[in-house]
């Protein structure tokens, strides 16, 4: 199996097997975004706490890219300070421009470096760690605690 073909794996993985897919029912921070290109629309969910981000989830629709991207993206950031979800989000960015890019023990967003070669999919795997720095951005800024 090539790389490639590793990568197709893991993504679709997370597109059929979303991880921390649905909605919180109590008090979490909701970020709403969407992608108007294509229709690809994301609702963010984060309880941060002390400075880490205790708990993700993420509910919309969209194409495996964007969806899968979430999947990972909640998986990365669980259980990290704010300062390394944001240190992740900035690796993302810089996987997406084709550069070196670091993800520790969560590999699996490694996966989506192919997406660089297509500058109209970046958007639909960027959505959901745009909604997390804007989340992020917003706890800072007006805390809810």
């Amino acid at each position: 199996m090539n790389l490639d073909d590793l990568y197709r794996r893991v993504i679709m993985d997370h597109y059929k097997n979303p991880r921390n897919r649905g909605s919180f029912e109590d008090d979490a921070l909701k970020i709403e975004l969407n992608n108007p290109t294509c229709g690809d629309r994301i609702t963010l969910q984060l309880k941060v706490e002390d400075g880490v981000v205790k708990d993700a989830r993420y509910s919309g629709e969209g194409c495996s890219i964007s969806m899968s991207s979430a999947s990972m993206m909640t998986e990365a950031v669980k259980g990290q300070t704010v300062a390394h979800a944001l240190e992740l989000a900035d690796s993302f960015s810089s996987l997406m421009k084709g550069e070196e890019a670091d993800f520790g023990d969560y590999e699996d967003i490694e996966a989506l470096s192919g997406v660089n070669k297509f500058p109209a999919r970046i958007k639909c795997a960027t959505l959901a760690w745009n909604a997390l720095r804007k989340g992020i951005d917003t706890e800072e800024n007006h805390p809810q605690h």
